[in-house]
């Protein structure tokens, strides 16, 4: 089968798409031919490796996983004999928590995170999970409530639509999007109540405050938006930010009990996957697609989305 390797860390270039052993499912297994999946802000970090900490489970000199992808979309070629949940011809989608999903084939657990894909969904719409995992981590720890208010800072990336829209639809949470003139259309679309275009005005600066501020990009800080915050609210995050400050100020607030800044890590991916299964079925949630790439212009789509500019998701076709 065709995969996209990287036996190196570096940049885009360092990916080449080649002709590696097709995998065979054990007994608990699944074989899942891979239709669609996705370049995203994980695959790079895990492909330089960025920040640097990650070499300490991605492989100190050199990558232990040389495939990537998390977020795949396709079907099942084959079962293994102990396998219930899934049968040949199955449409899926899912989180490969050990990568791999760029390639023609591949194999999973059946415990793993995968689901079937709702009637009336194609393929590339069902490749949301990756964004949506940190965004329903964050909302979750925020524990977002029907009625409450929240600042999505960043509305247009792969994190930030799937938050508006669980944020709008799924939670009842009054939404105000941060996004550049080109999107304010989208994240209407998506749920939001409000759009700011910050090439306009300061954010910061609006006559509201929150009982939320999610930032979906980490290009703002608890410092800079602290003010945008009801005395009890919150201010989550989904990187570290500069000089790793959100770490810091995380880990403080959790010792002060102050719930001021907080850093959820994506967790139960199983319930995740099975959750979107529920909204997509509910027209909660949809994918933004911004570019497809085929397999073998993959490093064009790694150069692309390091651009930070992309809209939702960039999608790669293996098959």
């Amino acid at each position: 089968m065709k995969a996209a390797v990287n036996t190196r860390y570096g940049p885009p270039d360092v990916v080449q798409t080649c002709d590696v052993p097709k995998p065979e499912p054990e007994a608990d297994e699944v074989l899942i031919r891979v239709f669609s999946t996705t370049v995203n802000r994980t695959d790079c970090g895990m492909r330089r490796p960025k920040p640097f900490f990650i070499r300490l489970v991605a492989g100190l000199t050199r990558p232990k996983r040389t495939i990537l992808g998390m977020d795949f979309a396709g079907v099942v070629e084959d079962a293994g004999s102990s396998v219930t949940s899934y049968k040949r011809d199955d449409r899926v989608f899912g989180l490969s928590l050990t990568y791999g999903a760029h390639a023609e084939y591949l194999c999973l657990p059946e415990s793993a995170p995968v689901a079937a894909i709702p009637a009336g969904i194609d393929f590339d719409e069902a490749v949301l999970c990756e964004g949506a995992w940190y965004a329903n981590s964050c909302l979750r720890k925020l524990n977002l409530a029907q009625k409450q208010k929240i600042l999505i800072y960043g509305g247009s990336g792969a994190i930030g639509t799937a938050a508006i829209q669980l944020a709008a639809n799924s939670y009842g949470a009054e939404v105000t999007a941060v996004v550049s003139t080109q999107h304010l259309d989208l994240v209407k679309s998506l749920g939001a109540h409000h759009a700011v275009d910050y090439t306009a005005e300061d954010f910061t600066q609006i006559s509201k405050t929150f009982d939320c501020v999610l930032d979906a990009v980490g290009k703002t800080t608890f410092f800079r938006c602290r003010k945008l915050l009801n005395p009890t609210g919150s201010f989550a995050v989904t990187d570290l930010g500069p000089w790793s400050q959100n770490l810091f100020l995380a880990i403080w607030s959790r010792i002060t009990g102050s719930n001021r800044v907080v850093f959820p890590l994506p967790q139960d991916a199983k319930a995740l996957v099975g959750f979107l299964k529920g909204r997509m079925e509910k027209g909660e949630i949809r994918a933004v697609i911004d570019r497809r790439y085929p397999l073998d212009e993959i490093a064009d789509a790694y150069r692309y989305v390091e651009k930070g500019q992309k809209t939702g998701i960039v999608l790669v076709k293996p098959s």
